[in-house]
């Protein structure tokens, strides 16, 4: 490995500092994702069963909103038909939205930063192509061609562009899944917060 970097010249560093960070951010992502943290099961019942109290223990709701993100959104409403049993509805809807606001910014997290790292590792190699590219012409003077810098060059050249892709597809491909399940959980979060409010505050 680091023979390869060696031949690679010095802009295989910032795209190896980039393949650690994408690395860093597809496992933290992996781990915030899972649903057990967003949305377990039981949350949504354990929500209207604690709304129907008409007086929520604090405890009770504290545990429910530190479960998980649902719970996060749920123990909202929870605490606004707390104080206002009667609702209205669109109170209890508003709390709610500005609460999946700040859960759905959370589920983003760091997201943009993988797909930047995968749209711009292609260009990292670029970069290191051309210099490369340079090198190669570098080694060219009125005596001939210089193999060992001509070799060096096509090196820099190749081994940056293959690393710049070996980056930039797994980056796109996680940034993909992950911009995919926070949709799809966001939705579910949205459909789970309008049952909680028909159970615990109906239409009239």
């Amino acid at each position: 490995m680091f023979a390869v970097i060696q031949a690679a010249g010095w802009p295989i560093w910032p795209l190896l500092i980039a393949s650690v960070i994408a690395l860093a951010l597809i496992v933290e992502r992996a781990l915030s994702l899972r649903r057990t943290r967003v949305l377990p099961t039981g949350v949504l019942e354990n929500a209207i069963t604690l709304a129907r109290r008409g007086a929520a223990k604090q405890d009770a709701t504290e545990a429910l909103a530190r479960g998980s993100m649902l719970g996060r959104v749920l123990a909202t409403g929870v605490r606004y038909v707390a104080h206002n049993p009667q609702g209205p509805r669109e109170g209890a809807k508003e709390a709610l939205e500005e609460t999946g606001r700040a859960v759905a910014h959370e589920l983003e997290r760091f997201l943009p930063a993988l797909g930047t790292i995968a749209s711009v590792a292609p260009l990292m190699g670029l970069f290191g192509t051309v210099v490369g590219m340079i090198e190669i012409f570098g080694a060219q003077d009125a005596t001939g061609t210089d193999p060992a810098q001509l070799a060096h060059g096509i090196s820099v050249a190749l081994y940056n562009t293959g690393f710049g892709l070996m980056i930039a597809i797994p980056a796109m491909i996680f940034y993909r899944y992950y911009r995919t399940r926070v949709d799809a959980f966001l939705v579910e979060l949205e459909t789970q917060a309008v049952h909680f409010l028909d159970a615990t505050l109906p239409r009239h």
